[in-house]
C-alpha cells in the first residue's frame, strides 16, 4: 500500500499537494454527481430543447461574466481563503435547492437560477485553484501534478458521478443535489489545511481595470497562450452547440434512457483514463504543436459521427475517443499555461482562457438550442463540425508556436502606472 500511495501521489510533490488533490477530488465528485442530475432535472420539468440547453448556458455563462474579476482577486487576496469561502457558498445554494426540491417548489425557473449562482461560485473556486499548484510542487513537476489532477476529474466527475448522479435522480430528484452539497462542504474542508508560501512581497496598488488589462496584454503578446486561448474559445463554440442538447441526443436519438445518458459521460472518461495511461509516452514522442492539430482533427470528426449516426454502439466507441483527446488537450493546455505564466499573472491570465472557453460555450449552446429546436437534434452537430473544419485550416499553421511555449517564462507584466 505504501508504493501504491507513493506511486499515485508522490512524497516529492509535498502535503500540500495532497490535500489540493484531495478537496480536488471531493468537488469533482460532486460537479460529476451533479453534471447528469441538473440536465434531467431541467428535462423533467420541461420538454422544450431550448430551455434544457438554456440549462447548460445557465452554468456556462457565469465564467463569461465573471473570470476575469474572478482573476484579479486570486492575484490579489489569500488563494486559500477565497476557495474555502466559494466552496462553503456552493454548499449553502444547494442545499436550498434540495429543500425547494424535496418540497415541490422547484420549476425551472428556480433550478436555472440556482445552476447559475452554484457555476458562479465554480468561477471563483476553479480560477483560484488552478493557481494553486505552481506554488504547491516544482515548475519541472507541474505536468506529474496536472495529470494526477486530471485523472481525479475524469475519474470521479465523468467516470463515477455521472451515473451515481444519475441513478440517485431516479431514487430521488432531490438526492443528487444534496449528495453534491455534502462534498462541496468537504472540499472547503481539505483545502484549508493547505499552507501556501508567502507571497514575494507587495503588489502595488492598482485599478481593478488596469489588473484586468495586464492580463489581457500579456496574453495578447505570448503567442503559445494567445493561440491556444483562441483555439479554445472557436472549438468551445461548437462543442458547446452540440453538447448543450446531449441529454437530448442520448435519451431520444440514441434511445439510452436517463441512466443511458450517464453511461455517456461514463465512456468518454474511459477515454480519458486511457488518455492519463498514454500521455507521457505520447508526450515523448510527439511536438505539442502536432498534439494539437490531431486533437483537433478528432473533435472535428466527431461531430460529423455523431450528427451521422443513431446506433449506441457506434456513438460510444466516438465518445470514448473524444475522451482521450480531450484529457490531452485538457492536460496540455493547462500545463503550457502554469509553466508560461509568470506567478503574478496566473490568475488573471487563466482568466482570460476562461472568458473564451465558457465565452464559446455559452454562444454555442444558445445556438445549439435554436438549431434543435428548429432543425432537429443533430442539427447542432452539423453546425459543430462544419464550424471546426473551417477553423481548423486557418489556425493549423499557427498551432506551431504551442511548441515554442517552454522556452521561457513570456514576457514580463509591465510596472503599475504611478
Amino acid at each position: 500500500m505504501p508504493s501504491l500511495v507513493e506511486a499515485l501521489v508522490p512524497a516529492r510533490l509535498g502535503r500540500g499537494f495532497r490535500w489540493l488533490l484531495a478537496s480536488g477530488w471531493a468537488s469533482n465528485l460532486g460537479d460529476g454527481i451533479a453534471l447528469a442530475a441538473g440536465p434531467l432535472l431541467v428535462a423533467s420539468t420541461t420538454d422544450d430543447p431550448f430551455l434544457v440547453a438554456l440549462a447548460a448556458t445557465a452554468q456556462w455563462l457565469p465564467p463569461l461574466l465573471f473570470s476575469l474579476w474572478a482573476g484579479v482577486l486570486s492575484d490579489r487576496l489569500d488563494r486559500r481563503r477565497i476557495v474555502v469561502a466559494v466552496d462553503a457558498v456552493r454548499a449553502l445554494v444547494l442545499a436550498l435547492l434540495v429543500v425547494a426540491i424535496a418540497t415541490g417548489r422547484a420549476p425551472v425557473a428556480v433550478v436555472l437560477v440556482a445552476l447559475f449562482l452554484v457555476a458562479t461560485a465554480e468561477v471563483f473556486a476553479d480560477n483560484t485553484s488552478s493557481t494553486l499548484l505552481p506554488l504547491l510542487v516544482a515548475r519541472e513537476d507541474l505536468a506529474a501534478g496536472n495529470v494526477r489532477l486530471q485523472t481525479g476529474f475524469i475519474t470521479v466527475n465523468q467516470l463515477a458521478g455521472p451515473p451515481l448522479g444519475a441513478a440517485l435522480f431516479t431514487a430521488g430528484a432531490f438526492l443528487p443535489f444534496a449528495a453534491q452539497a455534502a462534498l462541496m462542504a468537504l472540499a472547503a474542508v481539505l483545502v484549508s489545511r493547505l499552507v501556501l508560501p508567502p507571497r514575494r512581497g507587495g503588489r502595488p496598488r492598482s485599478r481593478v481595470r488596469h489588473d484586468v488589462a495586464e492580463g489581457l496584454r500579456w496574453t495578447a503578446h505570448h503567442a503559445a497562450v494567445r493561440t491556444l486561448v483562441l483555439t479554445v474559445f472557436v472549438f468551445n463554440t461548437t462543442f458547446g452547440a452540440a453538447w448543450s442538447v446531449l441529454v437530448l441526443y442520448a435519451t431520444e436519438r440514441l434511445r439510452l434512457g436517463e441512466v443511458g445518458y450517464g453511461l455517456v459521460t461514463t465512456v468518454g472518461a474511459v477515454g480519458g483514463l486511457v488518455g492519463t495511461l498514454a500521455y507521457g509516452a505520447i508526450t515523448r514522442r510527439v511536438s505539442l504543436g502536432n498534439l494539437m492539430r490531431a486533437g483537433l482533427v478528432v473533435e472535428t470528426l466527431t461531430h460529423a459521427a455523431l450528427a451521422l449516426t443513431t446506433s449506441p454502439w457506434v456513438a460510444l466507441p466516438v465518445f470514448l475517443v473524444f475522451g482521450v483527446h480531450a484529457f490531452v488537450w485538457g492536460t496540455t493546455s493547462i500545463t503550457v499555461r502554469q509553466r508560461a505564466v509568470p506567478a503574478e499573472l496566473q490568475g488573471r491570465v487563466g482568466s482570460v482562457n476562461a472568458v473564451g472557453t465558457f465565452g464559446g460555450l455559452v454562444i454555442g449552446s444558445g445556438a445549439g438550442g435554436l438549431l434543435a429546436r428548429d432543425l432537429g437534434v443533430t442539427a447542432p452537430f452539423w453546425f459543430a463540425f462544419a464550424g471546426s473544419a473551417v477553423f481548423l485550416v486557418l489556425v493549423w499553421g499557427q498551432l506551431r508556436h504551442v511548441a515554442h511555449a517552454d522556452e521561457g517564462p513570456g514576457p514580463q507584466p509591465a510596472a503599475p502606472a504611478g
